[in-house]
């Protein structure tokens, strides 16, 4: 059995830190607005599906339902099953949401306007970290 392109981004994810994993800390994460993506397994409880969207509501997270199974989810990531898990990054996140077989347009625009901004942030703060130590070139 081949391994979807997704769950490679989320075992990846989750090897570098980027992933939470489970309801509780997907919660914490999600509160604390740190959650770009949470995605539920296709065989998790209608419960699971609608704490994830409760978690989402309000904010411009993005909840996405797999093709995968607990078990192949759990599978990727080291565990035994998985019904929920969270990215923590914007551009994990988008890769992740671009490796599924059907990528929601909206969903996908969401995530390459923050992967952008993001990565903009991150140009930003080193030049300013390159001014402070050579001075501003005039």
């Amino acid at each position: 059995m081949a391994v979807d392109k997704y769950l490679n981004t989320l075992s990846l994810a989750r090897k570098a830190g980027l992933a939470e994993l489970g309801e509780e800390p997907v919660g914490a994460a999600a509160r604390a607005r740190k959650a770009y993506v949470i995605v539920v397994a296709s065989d998790a409880g209608d419960h699971t599906w609608r704490r994830a969207k409760s978690f989402a509501a309000g904010t411009d997270q993005q909840c996405v339902r797999l093709d995968a199974t607990k078990e192949a989810l759990g599978a990727a990531i080291g565990r035994q099953s998985l019904a929920i898990a969270a990215v923590t990054d914007p551009g994990m996140a988008l890769a992740l949401v671009q490796g599924l077989p059907a990528p929601d347009p909206a969903v996908v625009a969401v995530l390459e306007d923050k992967d952008r901004r993001a990565r903009q942030r991150r140009q930003e703060a080193k030049a300013h970290q390159r001014n402070l130590r050579k001075g501003k070139k005039k």
